[in-house]
């Protein structure tokens, strides 16, 4: 049976899943998926700064300070790039490790601390939805629809900027603003949901419904609407399976959901999937050898 809490918290999650689908397909699309996945670790440093700093657990602070420390790994990631002789993926894997290591170092002092038992902030490493204040959930809740709405409003624009960059610049739309505001847009999507998901399992509501949905279709329009009911597929069946048993963390029975849909597409998508590919295959086999049958008679 739903209480008052569990349904805000259904809804934040679906919500939430709804977003990150919309959003990662974007980023999975022009292989940013990665760069999420530093920025989500990055947002740990970026929590415990904003506690240490405030000595406050209201989200709004909270979040802040993770946007900013997201916001700026996404900018180191560039800048070593650019300024080294290092690819993309030794860029991402040094940021990650080290953004994730000093949010891990700055934890241990919040627990050491006075306040450190009352703190929770452990909670935003795995998530804990189902702890969230009514509070907390209204804010989760109107920060995802701000970005469903925005990936909305800007779906032609990433579009052309995506699959056709060239003809984007011809026809005078700016795409490096509009990759900015992609990249804003999965920061702000980080920060909404790593409460619920955690910072280490957040970027996975970006990449698997993305990735899970890609097996359906080659159409983005297709592609945005199956990843999004991924995501809050994934959102309402976590929260429900985590709100059986005490102690289950909502965050890592969402993704498990989600994978699950991932290998389903993996092997059972109509067109795309393992199962079709290898029926395909057979098929052209069984015709080949009737082919060559025929000619020798």
């Amino acid at each position: 049976m739903l209480t008052g809490n569990l349904l805000w918290v259904l809804v934040g999650t679906i919500l939430l899943g709804v977003a990150a689908g919309l959003n990662g397909t974007f980023s999975f699309l022009q292989k940013q998926s990665l760069v999420g996945d530093a920025a989500a670790h990055a947002a740990l440093p970026g929590i415990a700064l904003a506690y240490l700093v405030f000595e406050t657990k209201e989200l709004p602070i909270l979040m802040i300070g993770a946007a900013i420390t997201s916001g700026l790994s996404v900018y180191m990631i560039q800048w070593i790039v650019n300024q080294s002789k290092l690819k993309a993926d030794a860029a991402i894997a040094l940021v990650l490790s080290v953004s994730f290591g000093i949010g891990i170092v700055l934890i241990s002092i919040v627990n050491q601390s006075t306040a450190g038992n009352q703190s929770g902030l452990n909670d935003f490493i795995f998530g804990k939805a189902a702890t969230m204040a009514k509070s907390d959930l209204i804010w989760l809740s109107g920060s995802a629809l701000l970005i469903i709405l925005m990936c909305l409003l800007f779906f032609k624009e990433w579009k052309l900027m995506i699959f056709d960059p060239v003809f984007a610049k011809g026809i005078g739309l700016p795409v490096e603003r509009l990759r900015t505001l992609l990249t804003a847009l999965t920061v702000l999507t980080i920060v909404t949901g790593i409460q619920a998901v955690g910072v280490i399992l957040m970027a996975a509501m970006l990449i698997i419904p993305a990735a899970a949905a890609r097996y359906w279709s080659s159409h983005l329009g297709i592609i945005l609407v199956t990843s999004a009911f991924f995501g809050a597929l994934s959102g309402a069946f976590g929260t429900m399976v985590s709100s059986l048993r005490i102690g289950l963390s909502t965050g890592p029975i969402i993704v498990l959901v989600a994978a699950t849909l991932f290998l389903l597409s993996f092997f059972f998508a109509p067109t795309r999937g393992l199962l079709s590919k290898l029926r395909k295959k057979k098929e052209f086999k069984q015709r080949r050898v009737a082919q060559e049958a025929m000619s020798h008679e």
